[in-house]
Formats: C-alpha cells, structure tokens, sequence
C-alpha cells in the first residue's frame, strides 16, 4: 500500500483541460468509497481503501469547497505496513483552482506534513521549502480530481491525448491522458457502462511509469472512477469503488449490481 493511495490520486487526475463554463459535476456533501485490492500471487485480497468528500466551507466565500481524500490500510495487514494518508484542498469552485492544500501522511515510519498555499496573483506555491512557479491553473492532486470531472468527453477520438500541469512535493508535473474509448466494466460493485482513460504514470517506488494504469469513468454527469488497474512493481492493484452518497447527478451510467 506504500503510497498508493498519492499515486492512485495522480493516475486519477490524469483527465485535465481547461473547462467551458458549465454545471459542475459534484455538490456539498457527496462521498464516495473504494476499496483497494492487491494481486502478488494470483489472488486479489483486500489490502485497504480510499474516501473522497467535498464540503463547502462555512465562514467563507460561498465557492470554496473542502475537498478531502484518504487512504488506509486494512488492520489486518497494519503490522506488514500502516498506512494512514489524508490530503486536503479548499478549492475555488468560481476560478476552478486551489487556495490551499495540506498532505498529513503516515506510511510505515514515514511521516510528512505540509501546508502549500496557492498564490494565483502571483503564480507562486508558497511552502516551508520556499517558493515555486507556478503555469496558469495548475492543480494540486486533490483539486485536480473535482476539476476533471467536468470534461466533455464526447469531443475527443480514441487515441486523442489531454496535457495537464499539477503541483506535488515542491515540483510542478507536466503530463497527459489518453482517451481510449467507450465500455462496459465489471466491478465488484456492479456493471457499469464507462469511458475508459490511460494516464502517462510518473516513474517511481510503486509504478514503473509510462501507459500502464486504465481508469473507467462513469459514463454518466457524474464522472466518477468506478474501477483503476495497474501492475506496480511487485504484483498488481485494483481499486474499485464500493460506496457513494449524495451524487448530484443519478448514477446512471450503472447497468446492474453484482
């Protein structure tokens, strides 16, 4: 599980261009829920899970949503690796963009905290490391998510590709997507019909990087991810969502429960 749940956020967020104004997708209060699977010997055991929310924010301007994501380990398997990750994004539903992001993780013995603070004027990320340029609307790996959701698919072919810039760990990543095209998949939670997406992977610890990872995304106003595959550097992960609340949109995309 060691940073998957950060390296399953970046193959999420691969799905990035900039947004005609339109109905967003997502509204206060929605949660949804995953389950994360891991494949080292032929069997797909339940190694942990992962929660997205978004809240908008009292005290505030109206627009600024709180966005929160975090990845656990199951316990049974806390004495091989612990982890307990949670990112933060207040983000700017007006302009579509961060103010702020905060990552509190644990893994294993590892421990980070940060706060970045987005400086749009100024196109800057301000942290306890310094200062770091900014493109135009970047994103951080939280915002990002939210962001995306708002793409209209039925304008690209298979094989077109999406750029996208999005900040993490005191750099600014410039990749992209490639849409592959329209099916139905199966997951643990039911069959739904999905657009399915290959994000170019950041090589690391976990991922090998390059096309490796699919992501299906409801086909519906939704656009949530249903189901994420990809080998890793020892075995394969599956994560597939088993839980959600206050959609905005019905979920009509799913075909049929399992």
């Amino acid at each position: 599980m060691k940073r998957i749940l950060c390296l399953m956020l970046v193959g999420i967020t691969a799905l990035l261009q900039p947004l005609a104004a339109q109905e967003v997708a997502f509204q206060s209060g929605e949660k949804i829920s995953y389950t994360v699977f891991y494949n080292v010997i032929g069997l797909y055991v339940n190694a942990g899970s992962a929660t997205f929310s978004a809240l908008q924010k009292n005290g505030g301007p109206e627009s600024v949503y709180h966005l929160v994501g975090e990845g656990v380990t199951n316990s049974r398997y806390d004495w091989i690796f612990k982890v307990r990750d949670r990112y933060e994004s207040y983000y700017d539903l007006e302009n579509q963009r961060p103010v702020k992001f905060i990552r509190n993780v644990q893994e294993g013995d590892y421990r980070k905290y940060e706060e970045v603070t987005f400086d749009h004027d100024n196109k800057v990320a301000v942290s306890s490391k310094g200062k770091v340029k900014l493109p135009h609307h970047v994103q951080d790996v939280i915002s990002s998510i939210y962001y995306a959701r708002n793409i209209d698919f039925s304008r690209m072919k298979p094989g077109d590709k999406v750029p996208f810039s999005m900040y993490l760990d005191n750099e600014v990543y410039n990749m992209y997507i490639r849409f592959v095209g329209y099916e139905k998949v199966k997951t643990r939670y039911g069959t739904f019909r999905a657009i399915k997406i290959k994000p170019l992977l950041l090589k690391g610890q976990t991922f090998n990087g390059g096309e490796d990872m699919s992501i299906w995304v409801s086909d519906d106003a939704n656009r949530i991810p249903v189901r994420i595959e990809s080998p890793i550097s020892v075995g394969t992960i599956k994560v597939d969502l088993m839980h959600y609340k206050n959609l905005k949109h019905p979920l009509s995309s799913l075909v049929a429960l399992r």
